[in-house]
């Protein structure tokens, strides 16, 4: 069985890490995450997408499912590795300490990623691995690495070009606005690009892969950069006994490296346009429900290549962490199809997904399959179903589970064992943010079912769920911390705002390494040999 053994461990992404640099990323601090959750008994670290982030500075809006967020490179590491001298790193601009202004980050960290492939391109040593890296890689490097060099080829040339795109103008004035048409052609989006390019003419990508040849190499030196350090830091913690929690979308990005390189396996229309999109109905998060924008894959396209492209998407993941979080894993039973340009998602309507079908081809080809299902939000019996049949643990969230149902499912005394227990996720509120804007029923039935004042709802709720059956207990760093709603990752139907959070080492008290170690122990989630003799502080 892949989940056999009771965990617990922190939630955190890796651009909420302290550093120098205005986010975080890879190096010391990373490694110091690392040691607090070990000598805390936590072992498992839980992240969100590692992959580039897309609009709002959104990991779940990424302009590819294969590729890392390069600005999560470590500076100082690339000096020790060699790949930059320390006066390279010049003056570093005194950036917010509590939120990632990734504008400002951009502008300090990627003319130093120049500087670095500038120096690698005269340093044959390191040739070589590179070489075994992009060949290794290949399956979606040069598509991405093509991708992203045309478009910045592209928006250059554009902001000087009128013809091109009064011809594309004419073309969709049918069903775009003036300022999506806009918004469509100075980012390059695929869809804007060559005829010939746009449908992957072979001819075509020849032409083009000469004519930005070099910043191909580049960026593909940047992944190879993100890929060396991730896993030097996964090493490190599995070394450590830490596990990693990745974190896979279910859908990609309409102007994507992955929809632009495999049209044919989602619902498009002739001149490249969705068909359709993805979002969820009316829900707990939003009452004109959520319009994510994503493009819809066609199942059975995707049935007749054998699933080949999830194969490779999940395979790869689970080269970089150790389980790997399915988001919106009812949308395999059934997802929700929005008809393109509709202004909110309360027009679309329930179309039937690949059900175990997929689930059947990754375990053929993979094995077991250390997934976790987010099986959250309107979920039917099909979606139980399809759960069960495919083995795998469910997630319940601890903010959900009071003010009604004495017997609701995610109370620790209703929670099944194939089951991951949270306070909350990225998406929700700070428990402590939660208690302050509850009902007055929520709050009640919590403070009854625990016996508490309400003083301390951020333990209260980490006792909750390191004590539940569920055998993977996780808990954002901000419930660690007691933080309130001004720290929270996330605000669902918020397009603007987001994953801006940041903590300071100087929050972490000595206090909440010994209270996560002592409830790891206590409800058989740290089972080291006579663990409190080997932790004084707690004897």
């Amino acid at each position: 069985m892949v989940f056999e053994k009771r965990r617990s461990g922190i939630l955190l992404h890796p651009t909420s890490l302290p550093s120098a640099y205005g986010i975080g990323d890879f190096g010391e601090n990373a490694r110091m995450f690392v040691d607090k959750l070990q000598q805390s008994g936590q072992t498992l670290w839980q992240i969100l997408p590692l992959c580039p982030i897309g609009s709002g500075h959104s990991p779940y809006q990424s302009t590819s499912a294969f590729a890392g967020n390069v600005l999560l490179i470590s500076p100082d590491d690339l000096v020790r590795d060699g790949f930059l001298a320390e006066e390279d790193l010049g003056e570093i601009p005194c950036f917010d300490t509590k939120r990632v202004d990734y504008e400002a980050v951009r502008q300090y960290k990627l003319p130093l990623l120049q500087v670095a492939y500038t120096k690698f391109q005269k340093d044959t040593a390191k040739h070589n691995a590179f070489t075994a890296y992009c060949e290794q890689n290949a399956y979606w490097l040069e598509d991405y690495a093509l991708f992203t060099a045309v478009k910045a080829y592209l928006q250059k040339q554009r902001q000087t070009d009128t013809k091109h795109f009064e011809s594309f103008a004419k073309d969709t004035e049918t069903f775009l606005s003036e300022t999506e048409q806009k918004m469509y052609f100075d980012t390059a989006c695929w869809n804007t690009f060559p005829t010939d390019l746009r449908k992957r003419n072979a001819k075509a990508i020849q032409r083009w892969k000469k004519t930005v040849q070099d910043a191909m190499q580049e960026e593909m030196f940047y992944q190879y950069l993100f890929a060396m350090q991730w896993q030097a830091l996964k090493a490190y913690a599995n070394a450590r006994g830490v596990l990693l929690i990745g974190d896979a979308p279910i859908f990609v990005a309409y102007d994507s490296a992955d929809v632009w390189a495999n049209q044919k396996l989602f619902q498009l229309e002739s001149k490249g346009f969705p068909k359709a999109v993805a979002g969820v109905p009316p829900d707990y998060f939003c009452a004109e429900g959520q319009l994510w924008g994503n493009p819809l894959y066609d199942w059975n396209m995707h049935e007749k290549t054998g699933f080949a492209w999830w194969i490779s998407r999940i395979q790869k993941a689970l080269q970089d962490t150790d389980y790997l979080r399915i988001d919106h894993f009812r949308g395999f039973a059934s997802y929700w199809s929005v008809p393109f340009g509709a202004k909110n998602a309360m027009q679309g309507t329930w179309k039937k997904g690949p059900n175990t079908a997929l689930f059947d081809a990754l375990q053929n080809a993979l094995g077991k399959l250390p997934l976790i299902a987010e099986d959250l939000g309107i979920i039917t019996e099909e979606v139980h179903q399809l759960r069960q049949a495919v083995g795998l643990p469910g997630m319940c969230i601890l903010q959900f589970a009071f003010g009604a149902d004495a017997n609701h499912a995610y109370l620790p005394h209703m929670c099944q064992q194939n089951r991951v227990m949270y306070s909350g996720t990225h998406d929700n509120d700070t428990s402590k943010g939660w208690y302050q804007t509850a009902t007055e029923a929520e709050k009640d039935h919590y403070r009854r079912y625990m016996n508490v004042s309400g003083e301390n709802v951020s333990w209260d709720f980490i006792r909750l769920a390191f004590a539940s059956a569920a055998i993977f207990a996780i808990v954002p760093l901000q419930d660690v911390l007691q933080l309130d709603s001004a720290y929270r990752m996330n605000i669902p139907g918020v397009a603007t705002g987001n994953w801006g959070f940041r903590f300071t080492w100087d929050l972490w008290k000595e206090s909440d390494t010994e209270g996560l170690y002592y409830l790891s122990t206590l409800f058989g989630r740290y089972t080291k040999k006579d663990t409190l003799s080997e932790h004084p502080k707690l004897c």
